[in-house]
């Protein structure tokens, strides 16, 4: 008896870290308005001009792009969110500290994920609600919920990609790395436009790129994807992650 209690008692006391863990890190990202409003606001602001504005009238650009920023959106706090931080908690010593500390090895790191989904979700939640009332794209409430989650557990391969980052460059390199990466990602993936306005060559490595799957399970959603099947998507995108956490983790245990 006394056993099954302690038991009980050390679950709710880890589980009660690991909260807390992700509290003081959701209050770390809201304190840092150089972080929280660019991730929050750029891929809204970007669908208003070019799915709405430039798009007036065009239903199903409208809804191709709301699907497609939302993958943009949900890919900046994984990759910033990890890639940065990371790099920057690393070069301060915070990581080493956190090891000496009585907190779970895996806690700091899933703040950061739990952190980068409430951003996604957030994100999501603006570029769905824009599209339905500004850009007249018509959802039911399934396909709302369905992109939601597309654009909240897809936050995942970028967070691990992060982390790659972030172990690998340091506090002052990490924000032109992770550009260097984000945007072209973006672009070559038709996150931007569609693929078929761009060059052939550009359509036939678009499969290489995590963006491109993660944005094929969004239009899927709408019916404007390229008619591969999810489970594919998926695939890649479990593949992808679990290759950047192997690295990631070699790199964390030489440090």
């Amino acid at each position: 008896m006394n056993t099954i209690v302690a038991d009980g008692f050390s679950r709710r006391a880890t589980l009660a870290l690991y909260l807390r863990e992700a509290k003081y890190e959701f209050l770390r990202v809201l304190r840092s308005p150089a972080f929280s409003v660019p991730t929050l606001v750029f891929a809204p602001m970007f669908y208003l001009l070019f799915g709405v504005l430039l798009n007036h009238g065009n239903v199903q650009a409208a809804s191709y792009l709301m699907a497609t920023y939302s993958v943009f959106g949900v890919m900046g706090p994984g990759l910033f969110g990890f890639g940065v931080g990371l790099a920057m908690d690393r070069e301060r010593g915070l990581l080493t500290l956190k090891r000496v500390q009585p907190v779970p090895a895996l806690a700091p790191l899933l703040a950061k994920v739990g952190m980068a989904m409430i951003f996604a979700a957030c994100i999501g939640v603006m570029l769905v609600a824009l599209g339905m009332t500004l850009g007249g794209v018509n959802m039911q409430a399934s396909q709302v919920a369905l992109l939601l989650c597309v654009d909240i557990l897809g936050v995942v391969p970028f967070c691990a990609l992060g982390l790659l980052i972030g172990t690998l460059a340091s506090g002052n390199a990490a924000p032109a790395v992770v550009n260097l990466i984000y945007m072209p990602l973006a672009l070559l993936s038709g996150l931007w436009l569609p693929l078929r306005m761009m060059p052939e060559v550009i359509q036939t490595i678009a499969p290489v790129w995590p963006s491109w799957h993660l944005s094929q399970l969004a239009l899927k959603i709408i019916g404007q994807d390229s008619g591969r099947p999810a489970g594919m998507h998926v695939a890649v995108l479990l593949g992808f992650s679990a290759i950047c956490l192997f690295l990631a983790q070699r790199r964390l245990q030489r440090h």
